[in-house]
């Protein structure tokens, strides 16, 4: 591989804003500073551009069943819209099914990304159940495969949904293998009650998705999860916060010292629950769970980021088609498919509402896209961050160029945009993945098959301690 000089350009991480050249050979960043030369290196100029670390996606849904129906978006077209967006590594959730080896499932998941993933890619493990078998599973699937994260709903009842014993011997064990236990933190068995008295009462329409999930059910599921890895000293990351309810479980645990982080999505800071009283079933586009709130949560969701409450920013990427997936729920908004395309925007809109409006600086910004993530989930210092040493996934990034985000222009594989119409500030130019060019101004020119999967290291090992002192240091 020939080495390559990023040149001109102002670095960008989560700690330091600079100018300096950037030197990379055989995918690693060799070398940071100024006037670098290395003999035969492709020069590419960024003058006037920041260049950011990769952005690291924990919480995507490639290829999943789910509601009869598969997401639109496979791991090659995913990934490659992710890249666009400018993000170089995701963590798929790989789903298990009850009474079988987990081992069988992981094996469904690598065959699922092998030949297809054009950046970089791990995987949590979902659990459903725990007994003996599961728990004789866990210590391999954590050392061997490296999977270093656990994922236990809250929600989906006779679907995915565990119970609390479920959940608490799962913290247990994940505390033990130094893995992160991550849930989806609402009330499944009170939404199962109000889905059914909506349904029988008559009302069928997507609006009813939000009527039938709301935010009290996952302020409480998430103050329960956190009463529980306080209990048992495990890791708890809470995905897709939506709710006042939610940040003020998490910032209440936080304060008294329970190990527990949480991920908010760009739907949730820009959009609200009106959105899904459309009319024409037109917001069956905007039913994910947990759904869309008033428009007040958006305020507290910033904060929240702003101030350290919530850590990150995940797409929870789960995309059905408008037409022949969304609507196998006329007339019946609980058979609508869950889900959204939100991968490859995910990065742009945290950088335009969040830096271009003075709500981030740019090194919360690459904190919150990349950096925390990559600390989190056992990843830092190869992903996530400029250094020497680091794998060279590196966006060129023009603050000064604008988009309108569309369907029409998107390359997600899927026939509808939730943010269409809305302008954004800044565009990732240029995306590299481990020193090859992914997309080059604004060109696809990647492979699928490219991408390589992820061994993860434990919080411990991360770490060197499982102390909350040095952990809460992240």
């Amino acid at each position: 591989m020939a080495a390559t000089i990023i040149r001109n350009g102002t670095i960008v991480t989560a700690a330091d804003t600079y100018q300096a050249d950037v030197l990379i050979e055989d995918g690693i960043i060799k070398q940071i500073g100024l006037g670098l030369t290395a003999e035969g290196a492709e020069i590419v100029d960024a003058t006037g551009k920041y260049v950011f670390p990769g952005g690291v996606d924990p919480h995507t849904h490639l290829d999943m069943p789910f509601g009869g129906t598969v997401t639109a978006d496979n791991f090659e077209t995913g990934t490659r819209a992710a890249a666009f967006g400018g993000t170089t590594t995701i963590i798929d959730f790989c789903l298990t099914d009850k009474g079988k080896p987990l081992s069988e499932s992981l094996r469904k998941w690598h065959a699922k990304a092998e030949g297809k993933a054009v950046i970089d890619y791990s995987f949590h493990l979902m659990i459903s159940e725990i007994n003996d078998a599961v728990l004789a599973e866990l210590p391999s699937i954590v050392q061997d495969e490296g999977i270093t994260s656990f994922k236990v709903f809250m929600a989906y009842k006779n679907v995915f949904q565990a119970d609390d014993g479920t959940l608490y011997r799962t913290m247990l064990s994940a505390k033990e293998l130094g893995a992160m236990v991550m849930v989806h933190a609402e009330n499944g068995d009170v939404i199962e009650f109000l889905v059914e008295k909506a349904l029988a009462e008559g009302n069928t329409d997507p609006i009813y998705h939000a009527l039938t999930r709301p935010s009290a059910i996952e302020g409480e599921a998430t103050a329960r999860a956190a009463a529980l890895a306080e209990l048992t000293g495990a890791r708890l990351f809470v995905v897709h916060v939506t709710c006042a309810e939610a940040v003020k479980a998490i910032r209440e645990a936080r304060t008294r010292g329970v190990d527990v982080w949480g991920e908010t999505c760009p739907q949730y800071l820009m959009l609200d629950q009106s959105y899904l009283a459309l009319p024409d079933f037109e917001g069956a586009k905007y039913v994910w769970s947990p759904p869309l709130r008033e428009k007040s949560h958006q305020e507290v969701l910033w904060n929240a980021l702003i101030t350290g409450s919530l850590q990150t920013l995940g797409s929870d990427q789960c995309s059905f088609n408008f037409k022949g997936q969304k609507d196998l729920g006329l007339g019946d908004f609980s058979k609508i498919p869950n889900g959204g395309p939100v991968i490859e925007d995910r990065f742009s809109i945290l950088y335009s509402e969040g830096v271009a409006k003075g709500r981030l600086t740019l090194n919360q910004f690459v904190d919150i896209v990349a950096t925390r993530n990559a600390k989190l989930f056992g990843l830092f210092p190869r992903k996530g961050t400029i250094a020497v040493g680091s794998d060279a996934d590196i966006v060129i990034f023009d603050p000064n160029a604008e988009r309108t985000i569309s369907a029409e222009t998107h390359h997600m594989n899927v026939d509808y945009n939730p943010f269409e119409g809305i302008r954004v500030s800044g565009v990732p130019e240029s995306v590299m993945s481990r020193g090859e060019f992914v997309v080059r101004n604004q060109a696809y020119v990647g492979t699928a098959g490219s991408g390589q999967f992820l061994k993860r290291a434990t919080y411990k090992q991360a770490s060197g301690s499982d102390s909350k002192e040095k952990v809460q240091q992240l």
